[in-house]
């Protein structure tokens, strides 16, 4: 009997071996189908196509097409499309001043960059591009879209814009200019004795930048750190901003298929410079790194989230070069925030959701009474108080948001009275 169910045992595995061959064959002949199938669509596109195309202007199609067919942010990167990529992280090059991705399969606005030219030409997050210089968007991939856009400085480019605020397509012409990129940009409050931090993208100087700003400022009651309209950027400097305000915990860790691209990224208490109390602004435009920043100050209990739901792009690109010339940017892995929650088409939700625009004031019922209405007033000494005013605001216009700023804008008015709140706590 023992004898017996040893053979039994020995069949069982010779037949597993065999039906494990025999899978390992068949996987290998699809492959070599499919293989089949695809040099034989090249060919009959190299021969027959109305255009004369050469194999490799072929194959550079057949790989954009796929990568595009992947996911909204995968793409292959020619010769131009690599150096341009380059060019766009070194924090200086041509264009309109805008960052574009697909959501719903339509070429949409992620946010215009600050002082760009398609900032000055009113363009707002979350439009839709319809059509470049007349020709239409439906089926281009990002980096066609942002080739069409690039040029020399001096050069318009026609957008057709589709607004959820408007009936009708809106028809702008922007001038192209050199983009030089400020990434942050820091001023006082001096009527609340707050810092305001503005960080536009997340370039390699974000980090350093922001800890020479806090440092300089360290009499402040709080601060205010404004990430609207900000597309994203490198994940170690998202990394490196929250690490400056906390002090332990996960900051965020990324999850791929095979676990080779799984990182978890950790606070490092001797990085962190200030415990002062935090609200940070987001919009529909906080995206990628900017939505890492601020899910993670959320989930930590670090800081007030202010403003709009984000944008939701939670995914990884890694850029892996085919050869000296050409790479591919693929999707290998997804963010996850310190709660294990992801952003991806979700984003981050304000723990106070404001809308944009003015914030309500006395004057707004129309009976407020100032001390000027009076017959009696002091008029010279009023005179001398405006006179004053005036000079003090010529003087750090730039670099001080006076009371009149802050009421003109009701999110961060918001943000300034949640770190008011957080502060009594």
């Amino acid at each position: 009997m023992k004898n017996f169910f040893q053979a039994l045992g020995f069949v069982s595995v010779l037949a597993f071996g065999i039906l494990s061959v025999s899978n390992a064959e068949t996987q290998d002949a699809k492959r070599l189908e499919a293989l089949a199938k695809l040099t034989k669509t090249i060919a009959v596109v190299e021969k027959y196509y109305v255009d004369d195309l050469n194999f490799t202007q072929i194959v550079d199609k057949t790989i954009a097409g796929l990568m595009s067919n992947l996911d909204a942010h995968s793409s292959f990167l020619d010769d131009k499309a690599y150096k341009d990529m380059q060019i766009q992280t070194s924090g200086e090059f041509g264009g309109l001043g805008i960052t574009v991705g697909m959501k719903d399969g339509a070429l949409t606005v992620i946010a215009p960059i600050d002082d760009t030219p398609a900032y000055k030409a009113g363009i707002k997050s979350g439009d839709v591009i319809l059509r470049i210089d007349g020709n239409s968007t439906i089926g281009i991939t990002i980096d066609e879209a942002v080739n069409k856009m690039r040029g020399e400085k001096g050069t318009n480019v026609d957008l057709t814009i589709v607004r959820k605020s408007e009936k009708k397509p809106l028809e702008v012409k922007i001038t192209r200019d050199i983009i030089k990129v400020e990434s942050v940009i820091a001023k006082q409050i001096p009527s609340e004795n707050m810092l305001y931090l503005r960080v536009t993208n997340f370039d390699q100087h974000v980090t350093d930048k922001a800890r020479e700003f806090i440092k300089k400022n360290g009499g402040v009651k709080g601060i205010v750190l404004d990430l609207r309209n900000n597309p994203g950027g490198l994940l170690n400097q998202a990394v490196g901003l929250v690490d400056l305000f906390v002090d332990n915990g996960v900051i965020v860790s990324q999850k791929g298929r095979d676990g080779k691209e799984d990182e978890v990224f950790k606070a490092n208490a001797s990085k962190t410079i200030t415990k002062l109390p935090l609200a940070v602004l987001v919009n529909g435009g906080s995206a990628s790194a900017s939505e890492i920043v601020s899910g993670a100050l959320q989930d930590l209990k670090r800081g007030a989230i202010v403003g709009e739901n984000t944008f939701g792009k939670g995914s990884v690109q890694v850029v892996m070069p085919v050869n000296n010339k050409e790479a591919l940017r693929l999707t290998v892995a997804k963010y996850y925030l310190p709660s294990g929650r992801t952003i991806q088409a979700v984003g981050v939700k304000p723990d106070v959701i404001v809308y944009p625009g003015k914030a309500p004031t006395a004057e707004d019922d129309g009976y407020n009474l100032k001390e000027s209405d009076l017959k009696l007033h002091l008029k010279s000494e009023l005179d001398k108080i405006e006179s004053t005013a005036g000079k003090s605001k010529n003087k750090d216009d730039k670099n001080v948001i006076n009371e009149k700023q802050i009421f003109e804008d009701n999110q961060l008015k918001t943000a300034i009275d949640a770190i008011k709140i957080i502060s009594i706590k």
